[in-house]
C-alpha cells in the first residue's frame, strides 16, 4: 500500500513490562485540579530574544523541542547560540554532535565565539554513549544534532530508519522527563517540506519549531508548528551574517530595504505572522507566451489562490491574461499564504497588465472572493498601523474596514474592480 521498498522493518519485542515476574509501577493518586500547581515554574529564557519570542519566553524543565529545517539553513549554528547563551548564564550544556566531528564543532564554536567550560561537547551515533554522557556531565541543557544519525546497537535496522528514529527518540524523551533536562533535537526535512522521519516523533514532543529561509537570502525564519506550553502563532526573525544569526529588529523596514517602487507590478501588503505585523511586497509579471499553456509562477505566494484571483481577474473584472505568462512573487524571502495577500496580487498583476506605476505609499490588504468580493482579514487595524509607521499613507482595503491610523487615508472598496480603480492600476471607463 506505500508503493515502495524496504518499508517493513523486523523488531525483536521483549517482554511487555507488565508480564509475567513483574510488578506494574504504582500510580500516582488522582487529586483535586486545584491542589496541582499551575503557572510557569521552570520556565527558562534561552536569552536569543527571538527564540524566546517563538516560545513563549524560553525553556521548560524537562521540555523536549525538535528543530527542522532544510540542508544549510543555519540549524546547527542557531543551536550552539543557544549553547552559547546558556553557558554565559552559568548553566551547564551538553551538545552531543551525531553528524560532526568535535573538531567541525570546535570550529564553528570559535566563529561564534561559543567556546566556555560550561559548554561540554561529544561526537558520538550510540544510544548507550549518549545516555551515559547525559549521567557523567549532568547538564541542565541537552542538545542533539541530530535525531535522524543516532542509533541504537541493540536493534537489528540501520541507523535513519523508521524503527531507529522512534526508538531513539521515546529513550531520549525519557531521560529529558525522569532528568527534568531541557532537551533539543534537530530533525531533517523531507524535499516536501515535512519532517523526516515516522509521525509519531511529532507526538512525542513537546515543542515542534520549523527554521527555515531561502538560502540565497540572508533572512531566517523560526516559527512553532506545535508547542504545549505557549502560543504557535508567533515568528521569530534572524538574519545570517559572518558571525552567526542575529534579531532582527524591524524585519518589515529589512523586507522592503531592497524596493524599487518605480516599475509596475508592485505592491505592499501589510501581512501578519502571529502578534507581530509584517510589511512585504508583493511583485508580478505579465509576459507574452510562446507556450500552448501559458506558466503560472508563485514564489513565496499560494499557487491555488493565484489562480484564484487570475480567474476573478478575467470573469469579474475584464482583465484576461490568457495567452500571457504571470510570474508573481514576494520578494525579500518572505513567505505570504493567508488570504489577505490575495488584493495586493490582483493589483500587481492588474498594474502589470496595465503597465501603470501605483503610487509608492500605497498598501492593500483583503481576501478575495469567488464572486470578486472583498473581505476583511483579521487583525486589519494592526496592521495598518505598521503600514503608517513606516510612512504609506493611502491603504486599500474592503468596505467594512474601521478608521485606521489619523495619517493613513482608507479607500474602502467593495469588490476587486473597484479596488483596481482606486489604486490608480486601471483607469475607470
Amino acid at each position: 500500500a506505500c508503493d515502495s521498498w524496504n518499508t517493513m522493518v523486523e523488531m525483536a519485542l521483549g517482554e511487555a513490562p507488565g508480564g509475567p515476574g513483574r510488578e506494574a509501577p504504582v500510580p500516582a493518586p488522582a487529586c483535586p485540579i486545584t491542589e496541582v500547581a499551575g503557572g510557569q515554574a521552570g520556565l527558562l529564557p534561552t536569552g536569543l530574544v527571538e527564540v524566546d519570542r517563538v516560545m513563549g519566553g524560553g525553556l521548560l524543565a524537562g521540555s523536549v523541542t525538535l528543530v527542522g529545517g532544510p540542508p544549510g539553513v543555519g540549524k546547527s549554528t542557531l543551536l550552539l547560540q543557544l549553547a552559547r547563551s546558556w553557558a554565559e548564564q552559568g548553566r551547564r550544556v551538553l551538545y552531543l554532535s551525531a553528524e560532526e566531528s568535535a573538531q567541525q564543532v570546535r570550529r564553528r564554536a570559535d566563529r561564534l565565539d561559543a567556546v566556555s567550560t560550561a559548554l561540554w561537547l561529544a561526537a558520538d551515533t550510540s544510544l548507550p554513549a549518549i545516555a551515559s554522557h547525559v549521567a557523567a556531565v549532568a547538564p541542565e541543557l541537552v542538545i542533539v544534532d541530530s535525531i535522524q544519525t543516532v542509533h541504537d546497537p541493540a536493534l537489528a535496522s540501520a541507523p535513519g530508519s523508521v524503527a531507529q528514529v522512534r526508538h531513539v527518540a521515546h529513550q531520549l524523551v525519557a531521560v529529558a522527563k525522569s532528568r527534568g533536562v531541557p532537551l533539543v533535537m534537530v530533525t531533517h526535512v523531507t524535499k516536501e517540506g515535512g519532517l523526516a522521519g515516522p509521525r509519531v516523533l511529532e507526538h512525542l514532543v513537546d515543542t515542534v519549531l520549523s527554521f527555515d529561509g531561502d538560502t540565497g537570502y540572508t533572512l531566517r525564519l523560526l516559527r512553532a508548528q506545535k508547542h504545549r506550553f505557549g502560543p504557535t502563532d508567533e515568528l521569530g526573525v534572524l538574519e545570517m551574517s559572518s558571525e552567526g544569526l542575529r534579531p532582527v529588529a524591524d524585519p518589515s523596514g529589512r523586507f522592503l530595504a531592497d524596493r524599487h517602487p518605480g516599475a509596475p507590478g508592485s505592491v505592499v501588503v501589510p501581512t501578519l505572522e502571529g502578534q507581530r505585523p509584517l510589511l512585504v511586497e508583493v511583485q508580478a509579471l505579465v509576459a507574452r507566451s510562446s507556450l500552448a499553456t501559458p506558466r503560472r509562477s508563485a514564489q513565496g505566494l499560494d499557487s491555488g489562490r493565484l489562480n484564484v484571483v487570475l480567474g476573478v481577474l478575467q470573469e469579474r473584472v475584464g482583465i484576461s491574461v490568457a495567452g500571457r505568462d504571470v510570474y508573481a512573487m514576494a520578494v525579500g524571502g518572505a513567505r505570504l499564504v493567508e488570504p489577505a495577500g490575495d488584493l495586493a496580487v490582483a493589483l500587481a498583476v492588474a498594474s502589470a497588465c496595465a503597465g501603470r506605476v501605483l503610487d509608492a505609499d500605497l498598501v492593500a490588504c483583503g481576501e478575495v472572493g469567488l464572486g470578486g468580493e472583498l473581505r476583511r482579514v483579521v487583525d486589519l487595524d494592526r496592521r495598518l498601523v505598521e503600514a503608517a509607521r513606516l510612512g504609506f499613507r493611502r491603504a486599500v482595503v474592503p468596505t467594512a474596514t474601521s478608521d485606521g491610523p489619523p495619517r493613513l487615508r482608507l479607500h474602502r472598496c467593495a469588490d476587486v474592480g473597484e479596488a483596481i480603480v482606486a489604486a490608480g492600476a486601471l483607469v475607470p471607463a
